[in-house]
């Protein structure tokens, strides 16, 4: 049997075929788990509903992560069909072009609010609604995305940069809060990955560049190698692991000069 054989999983944030998302998604298949999908808007349906395909008994459900009342259609369909819920992965973030491409000191206020909505808070509310299903799991793992630039200045990152540190916070105080109830929240930094987000920042192919220069293993993450550290948080064998950043970038973010 595999390592997640009769659990049940809830991935948030596939776009396409080289979305982070959708590389945790084929690990925690493969070890055999059950998943669910959501998707945002027309535009998206078709793509995740072809790549879920690709897996036995996946679903998909719309949701826009900023209406409450689509998260809770999602948890109520995960409810209806099982009860329970093993793993949420959050894989979603956003900000508007303009703030990407400016100076950060030129973020808009509504700017702001968008990127740390979506990018952030969006973790916090699927939480919330999600976590009597968690519970009713009696091992829940939820497992954002992040990236260096919450820690560290990187060129054009601008607001996504402050929205990952917020996320990154949120991750402790969710782990705090719900370590008692038996449900354990880390994140995954990753490496830059080629992926429909990335594409939206300038000078992404020179950051590729760059990050596979200074790296210590001279190369860039793979897909398949966030999917592994995934499938580990949400695996009995990180039990004892919450409220952690685990950094899965070939090193990079060890290195000074």
């Amino acid at each position: 049997m595999g390592l997640l054989e009769g659990k049940t999983g809830l991935v948030v944030g596939v776009a396409n075929k080289r979305s982070i998302a959708w590389g945790i998604a084929q690990a925690l298949a493969a070890a055999g788990m059950r998943l669910h999908f959501t998707y945002q808007g027309e535009r998206l349906k078709e793509s995740v509903e072809a790549l879920a395909a690709t897996l036995p008994e996946a679903r998909v459900h719309p949701c826009d992560v900023t209406a409450d009342a689509e998260i809770a259609a999602v948890c109520r369909a995960l409810a209806e069909d099982g009860g329970a819920l093993d793993t949420l992965v959050h894989s979603v973030a956003f900000a508007h072009k303009e703030d990407l491409e400016a100076g950060f000191v030129t973020t808009s206020r509504e700017g702001f609010r968008v990127a740390l909505d979506v990018s952030a808070y969006s973790l916090v509310a699927l939480t919330r609604a999600a976590l009597p299903l968690l519970e009713r799991s009696g091992q829940g793992s939820v497992i954002a995305m992040t990236y260096y630039g919450s820690e560290k200045v990187a060129g054009n990152y601008n607001v996504m940069g402050v929205a990952k540190a917020g996320l990154e916070s949120a991750v402790r105080y969710l782990a705090a809060d719900l370590g008692p109830r038996g449900v354990r929240v880390n994140a995954i930094s990753a490496g830059p990955v080629n992926t429909l987000a990335a594409r939206g920042i300038r000078g992404f192919t020179a950051m590729l560049h760059h990050h596979a220069e200074r790296a210590p293993l001279r190369r860039n993450v793979e897909l398949r190698e966030i999917g592994d550290a995934a499938l580990f948080l949400a695996s009995p064998m990180a039990s004892a692991v919450t409220g952690q950043v685990l950094f899965v970038d070939c090193g990079y973010s060890i290195m000074a000069l």
